[in-house]
């Protein structure tokens, strides 16, 4: 009895711990060539002692590609230029920590991890003026101008503000707008609520949130639209490391416990 429970302790064993097929051509290349925009905490960014690439999404990426027998191969690149990358194939995947629009999927095939969405924030000491969003209405709103967040916020605005709506002002990327907060040149911002516990241990007593999560968005890791082989494989390498554990515990090192998903899904996004 005890040599057949170990029998299949091994079968299991050997099972769990096959690599996911990976397509030829990937494996051939032996690696997987990965675009990132690092500035944008605590998804991916510079550690400032060290200089090199960390954050959630550099982590996963790094669990990915252990769990694919493959090595991740980071290319920094620009925002703009992440998506061209793509289809054209100079880069294999996105992963930075972008939003999975269906504005988007004609162009990419979006595996999403994540849960996200606008916050608006102010600074802490003008916290008194906006008991609630409301109070937002009629004043200067900053966010990146490159994200789905000006849509979203004048969305908010049409449906919450009538003929007192709010003013859009776009910025070069979330750190940006809190400079422009830090100046009064805007009087609140909003960037990704999944991001804001990081910025504010980062400055403590500098910002406070209005509100909660205003649109339920999703995080993609992006590859192309014919690499059905390739999505499949990190469908399963994903889902593997919700099942052994590993997901919920980088989502709890970077404070995105709130955030994760149960399964992996595919361009869940609207």
């Amino acid at each position: 009895m005890m040599k057949q429970f170990l029998a299949i302790a091994l079968i299991c064993a050997s099972a769990s711990a096959m690599a996911i097929e990976l397509p030829p051509e990937i494996a051939k290349q032996g690696n997987i060539r990965v675009a990132i925009v690092p500035n944008y905490p605590p998804m991916e960014f510079k550690d400032p002692a060290t200089n090199t690439l960390t954050g959630f999404d550099v982590e996963l990426g790094e669990a990915l590609g252990r769990k694919l027998g493959i090595k991740i191969v980071w290319q920094e690149t620009s925002f703009d230029q992440m998506m061209p990358a793509i289809t054209s194939g100079r880069v294999d995947a996105i992963l930075s920590g972008m939003t999975d629009l269906a504005s988007r999927q004609d162009s990419a095939t979006f595996i999403d991890y994540l849960r996200n969405g606008p916050r608006f924030f102010v600074q802490q000491s003008r916290a008194a003026e906006f008991k609630d969003t409301m109070a937002l209405c009629g004043k200067k709103v900053g966010a990146s101008r490159r994200t789905s967040f000006p849509k979203l916020i004048a969305a908010w605005s049409d449906a919450h503000c009538g003929g007192n709506p709010i003013i859009f002002v776009g910025t070069e990327g979330s750190a940006d707008a809190r400079t422009q907060l830090k100046q009064a040149r805007i009087d609140a911002a909003v960037q990704g609520g999944e991001t804001l516990p990081y910025i504010m241990d980062l400055e403590p007593g500098a910002y406070v949130p209005i509100g909660d999560v205003f649109a339920v968005q999703f995080t993609g890791l992006a590859l192309n639209v014919k690499e059905k082989a390739l999505q499949q494989a990190v469908v399963e390498a994903l889902d593997a490391l919700i099942a052994d554990g590993s997901y919920r515990a980088l989502l709890a090192k970077w404070k995105l416990t709130d955030y994760g998903v149960e399964k992996a899904t595919i361009n869940a996004g609207q």
